[in-house]
């Protein structure tokens, strides 16, 4: 028999705003002292009023037009009715049948809405904040995080496997790095995803879905695609003996690798749905700043823009295109290496292409193996950050780097000399690589008279062997390039040196 998986997703991040959503207290996820940035409506006091954070709404419209949604006219705040101990007045403040953005797409993927809603305080049981043991069955309870802005966003039932979930929330938090709205590091919880998983009997043809069940709360792209994995699994074999899957809430036991049964899945009606009537409807279009103009003509380059363009512009290849995107800064700090090639007398592309590879191979390398700054994915900047390239090139100058390609390309530098000085530029990063070379004698030797005296000398001290290539042995050539090389320190250029050797050998001169 075949199944047919459908996933769906709910993604919850927090937004990077100066204060919570209701309140003026500060939004500070990285806040270690407890119940510090809070006041009486973040912590539910009855008879205070929320007031709605601007920003915060400006984030998500700005999220919806990135994706290309269909940002709300009209839209109101709901109470959703729910009772846990870090929920403070016993309903959450979020958005029901008015969500600020619907529809748009990500990564391939539909999307069905984006609401904003106010966080939960957080959790610790048998444990303190810090992660010492407490004793005993006791939770404890801080409300830094209560009424933090939390969007969230539901895409449709469209995705069948696990990997392209996976590709989505990865999509989803570099979108939200690019545009400012939040680090969405999930190790931190500041971006939460559930899985909405169903598996139907039928295959591909199947026009129907499966009895689907969420899983909670999973922090890991990892933890993502093992949890979809595992369901789908789950399902099917529960299919294959004739038993019925359960509508229900199932969390995610990491280290065992399985889901398990929390709760029944409510529906919206458990909930008790009705308007906030503390706050005011909004009616989006009067508000000049969140018009579709405006918000257009504010939003940085986007990930897939940089990612077509690092291909188109550059030649890069998927791999390096995605160590760009992947980190802003790095892509920057390329692209003022580029500016600054432009008035060196060299091919263009030969330029961009050996700036890619120095840059992304052997650079990042020296600089991971140093282990003295973070590389590639850790560095995040987002887009519109006019000093990211800056940061960088404290490493090394753009400039400088631009003179080194330069000197490969004008054949001033061997592969091996380029790499010897490139690894003196990282420790000296000050000094341009001209001087470098020079100081350390890596200049290729392009001086033809220099260059025959080097080799008639090599020449004479290896009769034998001359005399084996004369006799037809190719390896006797490579033998000879090496000692000269060696000779000269690596300055010869080694693609001049065969036309030499063969010069003085058959060109009717005797080697000294």
């Amino acid at each position: 028999m075949e199944y047919l998986p459908t996933i769906g997703l709910e993604i919850h991040a927090e937004l990077a705003t100066a204060s919570k959503m209701f309140c003026s207290c500060k939004n500070d996820p990285d806040e270690e002292c407890s119940n510090t940035n809070v006041c009486p409506i973040c912590l539910g006091h009855p008879g205070t009023l929320p007031v709605l954070n601007r920003e915060a709404i400006g984030k998500v419209l700005s999220i919806g037009v990135a994706v290309n949604g269909t940002p709300a006219d009209f839209t109101e705040w709901d109470r959703k009715q729910y009772f846990y101990p870090d929920i403070p007045k016993g309903y959450q403040i979020s958005q029901y049948a008015y969500p600020l953005v619907s529809g748009g797409a990500l990564a391939g993927v539909e999307l069905e809405r984006i609401h904003l809603e106010e966080d939960t305080a957080q959790s610790t049981h048998g444990q303190d904040v810090k992660g010492r043991t407490s004793g005993g069955d006791v939770s404890l309870i801080d409300f830094n995080r209560s009424g933090v802005p939390l969007m969230e966003l539901v895409t449709k039932p469209v995705i069948h496997d696990a990997a392209t979930a996976v590709q989505f929330a990865k999509e989803l938090q570099l979108l939200l790095r690019y545009l400012g709205a939040g680090e969405a590091n999930m190790e931190k919880g500041e971006m939460r995803v559930e899985a909405n998983v169903s598996v139907a009997a039928g295959g591909v043809s199947t026009a129907n879905l499966g009895t689907k069940t969420e899983v909670k709360n999973l922090n890991s792209f990892r933890a993502v695609e093992r949890a979809i994995e595992y369901e789908i699994d789950r399902q099917i074999k529960l299919l294959e003996k004739g038993e019925k899957v359960v509508q229900e809430t199932r969390g995610w036991d990491d280290r065992k690798g399985v889901t398990f049964s929390q709760r029944s899945k409510e529906s919206a009606h458990d909930y008790r749905y009705f308007p906030e009537p503390d706050i005011p409807k909004m009616m989006i279009s009067e508000i000049p700043e969140f018009s579709h103009e405006s918000l257009s003509k504010n939003l940085p380059e986007l990930p897939w823009d940089l990612r077509d363009r690092s291909k188109r512009d550059y030649g890069a290849t998927d791999k390096e295109a995605e160590m760009f995107v992947e980190d802003r800064m790095l892509a920057d700090y390329f692209e003022e290496i580029v500016k600054a090639g432009k008035g060196f007398k060299v091919d263009d592309k030969k330029f961009v292409r050996l700036a890619l590879n120095y840059l992304l191979t052997d650079y990042l390398g020296a600089l991971k193996k140093k282990n003295s700054v973070a590389v590639s994915g850790a560095c995040q900047s987002v887009a519109g950050d006019n000093d990211s390239a800056a940061k960088f090139s404290q490493q090394i100058p753009p400039k400088h780097w631009a003179e080194l390609i330069g000197m490969i390309i004008n054949g001033e530098l061997s592969s091996r000399g380029a790499k010897d000085t490139l690894a003196e530029m990282i420790e000296k990063s000050t000094e341009s690589p001209r001087k470098i070379a020079e100081t350390r004698g890596l200049l290729q030797q392009n001086d033809a008279e220099a260059l025959e005296k080097t080799v008639r000398t090599v020449l004479d001290a290896n009769k034998s062997v001359v005399e084996e290539f004369k006799a037809g042995k190719k390896a006797s050539l490579q033998y000879l390039i090496g000692q000269v090389m060696k000779e000269t320190r690596g300055s010869a250029n080694p693609a001049a040196i065969p036309a030499v050797i063969e010069k003085l050998i058959y060109g009717g001169l005797t080697p000294i």
